[in-house]
């Protein structure tokens, strides 16, 4: 019996974060749930295409508060607090309405949200396991892509965990680069379509798999406002703390896999993660005018991926390893060059309780040809503090 009430098991609390019913608990307008994440770091230097600087910084620290509004409706609001070049820096990062109760298995959410491609995006970055995303998340999404749009949810009613979603967004963040101002981009620029599928694997195992198809509309580069980007291009993709993507594409494919292990399910004591994710980014070369033309090249799509491996040993420590790449292409007058990224991560971290945690990163990178990047190691110390209510993570 104990086993039974410790065993939570996969489809049970993925069918809980993603059916709208999830939303009906306590929190009420009259009560709402409220809580900050306190994200603070010392970083001996920079890395590429991070929010994160050199020396003492405050990083990725939330405010937010959510209820449910009625019977029908939830709604939450996260604001994010920054510095940058020594100013502080404050951004919505969600403020949105999802629908409770709809009937067949659909629901709908509106507003400024975390979108629902690959693994990691529909994660709040302070629930990482490292100080920073994969190198393929920070080159292709942002780091994390939130937008204002609108998805549609539909979880099946299967033996096994099925989810799938549409979305559609703004997508100012996703665009190519504009460097004279002068072109005209689509108002809605991004849709997305994902499915996901989880089950068990006897008493101590979970997984969850995703394919995940992103449109950008505005992703495709044009020959005449990047003849000028050679010189810029350092500066460009160097520190980014807008939150955009450094490199973009027509069309965008993510898969994704993920395994947990914790004995008899229960994750408290000890547990593992295995988990990878693989981008493919496509149609990104210039719309050419009739009266130019590229040099004839063989263009290779951008892709990245990254491995991941985190096991937590006791209740208050926790290891984890991590190695990714990104193959990006840089526009250079009438050619293209290609760029190379490869990060190999180590992290140890300690955890006095749910709410708190102090970790310790080494990153050796190694670029070729990546805006100028010459091999480094970056040694991160992090902590991560929350405070009020707040809410279970994602799977």
């Amino acid at each position: 019996m104990t086993v039974l009430n410790n065993r939570i098991t996969f489809v049970a609390a993925a069918c809980a974060l993603f059916s709208t019913s999830a939303f009906a608990q306590d929190p009420s307008l009259t009560n709402p749930a409220i809580s900050a994440v306190l994200d603070g770091y010392y970083q001996n230097t920079e890395r590429p295409m991070a929010e994160r600087v050199e020396g003492f910084g405050l990083g990725h620290t939330e405010l937010a508060m959510s209820a449910n509004i009625d019977d029908m409706f939830y709604g939450k609001l996260t604001a994010v607090v920054e510095m940058h070049d020594g100013e502080t820096e404050l951004g919505l990062e969600e403020a949105f309405i999802q629908t409770l109760g709809m009937p067949g298995g659909f629901s709908v959410r509106a507003g400024r949200f975390l979108s629902d491609v690959g693994y990691l995006n529909n994660q709040h970055v302070h629930t990482d396991a490292f100080s920073d995303r994969p190198a393929a998340y920070r080159a292709f999404l942002g780091s994390h892509y939130f937008d204002d749009g609108v998805r549609l949810t539909y979880v099946a009613p299967t033996d096994i965990y099925w989810a799938m979603g549409i979305e559609a967004f703004k997508g100012d963040n996703m665009r190519a680069e504009d460097e004279h101002g002068e072109r005209e981009f689509k108002d809605l620029g991004i849709y997305t379509a994902y499915t996901k599928l989880g089950g068990d694997i006897g008493a101590n195992g979970s997984w969850q798999a995703g394919l995940s198809y992103m449109r950008n509309e505005n992703g495709r580069l044009t020959a005449d406002e990047h003849e000028e980007h050679e010189e810029h291009s350092d500066e460009d993709h160097g520190h980014d703390h807008s939150h955009s993507a450094n490199y973009t594409g027509e069309n965008t494919y993510i898969a994704d896999f993920v395994y947990k292990w914790a004995p008899n399910g229960n994750y408290k004591y000890q547990h593992l993660t295995v988990s990878g994710e693989y981008f493919k980014v496509t149609d990104f070369t210039p719309a050419v005018h009739a009266d130019e033309h590229l040099s004839e090249q063989s263009v290779d799509d951008q892709q990245g991926w990254y491995l991941s491996g985190v096991y937590q040993f006791s209740p208050n420590w926790s290891a984890g390893v991590r190695y990714g790449e990104v193959d990006t292409q840089e526009m250079h007058g009438d050619h293209f060059h290609g760029q190379k990224l490869k990060e190999s991560e180590v992290s140890l971290a300690w955890h006095h309780s749910h709410f708190s945690t102090v970790r310790l990163q080494y990153t050796n990178q190694k670029g070729t040809n990546f805006d100028g990047i010459e091999d480094d190691n970056v040694i991160t110390l992090q902590y991560v503090m929350t405070l009020g209510a707040h809410g279970a993570h994602q799977f």
